[in-house]
């Protein structure tokens, strides 16, 4: 291991680039020296690079910013559609590499990257699915894994959010175009999809119903989903973008021993043998844990927990959700 720090390139310059990799990054200087900014404008290069408190660079040329050799890592956070071709590129570069989530658009155009990365191996390929991270989900999964539930027999998911113009992603139109499948639904269900998967397992097979209610939400905002988990256990997961509540968003999992309840993302609600306990969960920036261990195994070459692999099957499990809303019919998610 290296005392140097990872040297890294920031690919995109977007609300969640500004909003919670820019702080994360900062936060994480002694392991690594953000040096350079790429974006499609110069504008966007320049606020995202006057964030930092010293000299980066700025680029609207990624080719050019690629061509450094100073440039051990890069961090890609571009629309959907754009991530399979820079990650390509970035690898070839000869860069490690932590790309945002969804991993890809499809299930295809994941295998199809995932066979390319394995002409790289020699390169560090993190997803940054932040919530594999998170400590709220994380301590549920502990918990369940502990049996304190006992067996999982069941789990329900309902969330609606308000996106309208009082939404900031709103305004992001590249997630409204319909260009990619799923919209919205796919581009914050891979964040549900690795927490379900991480508390209770594969899914084996799907089934549900899905509705575009709004025509400035393309293709779909609207998604009630029946899931059977590998263990047997059961679920459902429905959400809406279409339309808004003032209920805060929960997910309840219930055992033939206890039950568990997050609510709002900040509470866990354990009960079993007859009480109640509130877990509060400490407030942590996943983004920086996920950014942390990136630049982790990039200087010691050790393990994440984002790898592609994990990154294509929240997409699979996405993707049955979408296919069985379309059809009608019972979809089994697709493995690698």
């Amino acid at each position: 291991m290296t005392d140097q720090p990872v040297r890294l390139a920031l690919v995109g310059a977007g609300i969640f680039t500004r909003d919670a990799h820019v702080p994360a990054l900062n936060a994480l200087g002694d392991q690594i020296e953000v040096v350079a900014v790429y974006s499609r404008t110069q504008k966007s290069a320049d606020t995202v690079a006057a964030l930092f408190g010293h000299e980066v660079a700025t680029y609207t040329d990624l080719d050019a910013l690629l061509a450094r050799e100073d440039i051990d890592a890069v961090d890609i956070t571009l629309p959907i559609p754009l991530i399979p071709d820079a990650v390509r590129r970035a690898l070839v570069a000869g860069k490690h590499v932590v790309s945002e989530k969804p991993m890809a658009p499809s299930v295809a155009d994941g295998r199809a990257l995932l066979d390319f990365y394995g002409d790289h191996r020699d390169k560090v390929w993190m997803v940054a699915e932040n919530w594999r991270y998170h400590t709220l989900f994380r301590t549920a999964a502990d918990l369940i894994a502990a049996g304190r539930i006992g067996k999982p027999v069941m789990c329900t998911w309902n969330e609606f959010v308000t996106m309208d113009t009082s939404n900031k992603y709103y305004h992001t139109e590249w997630r409204r175009t319909g260009e990619f499948q799923g919209g919205f639904i796919l581009d914050g269900g891979v964040h549900r999809a690795a927490a379900l998967r991480m508390m209770l397992g594969e899914v084996a097979s799907v089934s549900g119903f899905s509705r575009q209610v709004r025509p400035d939400l393309n293709p779909v905002d609207t998604i009630s989903a029946a899931l059977r988990f590998e263990s047997g256990a059961l679920g459902a997961y429905s959400i809406t973008f279409a339309a808004g509540a003032p209920w805060t968003p929960t997910l309840d999992v219930v055992g033939d021993g206890g039950a568990l309840r997050i609510s709002g993302y900040q509470v866990i609600e354990l009960t079993s043998g007859g009480n109640t306990d509130t877990i509060q969960v400490p407030a942590a920036s996943d983004v920086q844990a996920e950014l942390d261990a990136f630049a982790h195994s990039v200087l010691t070459g050790e393990p994440h927990l984002d790898t592609p692999e994990e990154g294509l099957l929240d997409v699979a499990l996405m993707e049955a959700m979408l296919r069985a809303g379309e059809r009608g019919e019972i979809v089994v998610p697709a493995e690698l």
